[in-house]
């Protein structure tokens, strides 16, 4: 008697047996994130693609493992890259972010990611991603891991002028500049705001932003309170200026000082409270500065962005001292 059931070209499944064993994705699919188009290229039918349990972080693209962190800008760039096209580079504050950059206030790196096109293309419509369109057919950028493309440093930040307060568009400009690990030097935002045509978006603001930035700082919070002294009408303080004894001895950097005054403005973070070490050489640095006649202000981030009047009126009374 014959059996009955399947017939003879029927899968296991079919069959109500055990669902057969996919293959493993090619190692080229593994690497990272990959287009449908890509997979199909690869030898991996669609289906296959989605029985390997595979994310969909945007329409057409398939991404393995966890899906990123919000604050995971290259991951969250690198996910929607392999579907924008081929001229396609990160900028404005993503590119901030992506370059490691200290954000200024008014940038979230968990917010939408800014992306830019050249001319003829259409702009990137997709959830999570808010498109430019540039003037320019081709533009230098920098390449990061799996297909990332950023603009430059000095390009990124023109892109803020209108995204940012004045303030902050100088904190920008002096992250750019920083003394360690600087991400480009001031000819290079000179040469980007020569560049620019008369009329601009956001020009002024620019020229004006560069004329405040100083290259050489330490932290965002420092420049912020450089900014608070000269928006008040005081003269603009050094950066990081040695300070040498009668025998030529270096005894302290302030983070903002007025040499001939023999005034110094130091910026305290949470770590010259908490850390023991950092606040005895604070202690130090203080002695030996006033043991040579100079007055040293401190500062925290309450005076500076809570009570900004305050260094104001300390350094005012300490220059007419």
């Amino acid at each position: 008697m014959a059996e009955s059931g399947a017939a003879p070209g029927d899968s296991e499944e079919q069959r109500g047996g055990m669902p057969r064993h996919d293959r493993p994705l090619p190692a080229t699919l593994r690497r990272g994130p990959f287009t449908v188009a890509d997979g199909l290229a690869a030898g991996t039918p669609e289906d296959a693609m989605r029985r390997a349990g595979l994310r969909i972080p945007t329409p057409s693209v398939r991404a393995a493992g966890p899906a990123p962190a919000a604050g995971d800008v290259l991951a969250r760039c690198q996910e929607f890259a392999p579907a924008l096209p081929p001229d396609a580079v990160f900028c404005h504050g993503t590119a901030f972010a992506l370059l490691g950059a200290d954000l200024p206030f008014g940038i979230d790196p968990a917010g939408d990611l800014h992306v830019e096109v050249g001319p003829g293309r259409s702009l990137p419509r997709r959830r999570g991603l808010v498109g430019h369109r540039r003037s320019a057919a081709d533009v230098p950028y920098l390449r990061m891991p799996l297909g990332v493309r950023v603009a430059l440093p000095e390009a990124a930040w023109l892109q803020l002028a209108t995204a940012v307060a004045p303030r902050e568009l100088v904190v920008a400009a002096d992250s750019l500049m920083r003394r360690q690990g600087p991400l480009c030097r001031p000819e290079h935002l000179d040469r980007a705001v020569a560049g620019l045509p008369p009329g601009a978006r956001g020009v002024r603001l620019l020229r004006h932003a560069l004329g405040q930035a100083r290259a050489g700082t330490d932290s965002c919070m420092e420049s912020r309170l450089r900014w608070t002294l000269t928006d008040s009408g005081l003269p603009c303080p050094s950066v990081n200026v040695l300070v040498h004894d009668a025998d030529g001895q270096v005894v302290a950097m302030p983070d903002l000082s007025y040499e001939e005054k023999r005034v110094a403005i130091e910026y305290d973070g949470d770590v010259h409270r908490t850390d023991r070490r950092t606040w005895l050489r604070d202690r130090t640095r203080r002695a030996a500065l006033e043991s040579l006649g100079w007055r040293v202000i401190t500062c925290t981030a309450d005076d500076v962005l809570r009570h900004p009047e305050r260094p104001v009126i300390w350094v005012r009374r300490a220059l007419r001292r």
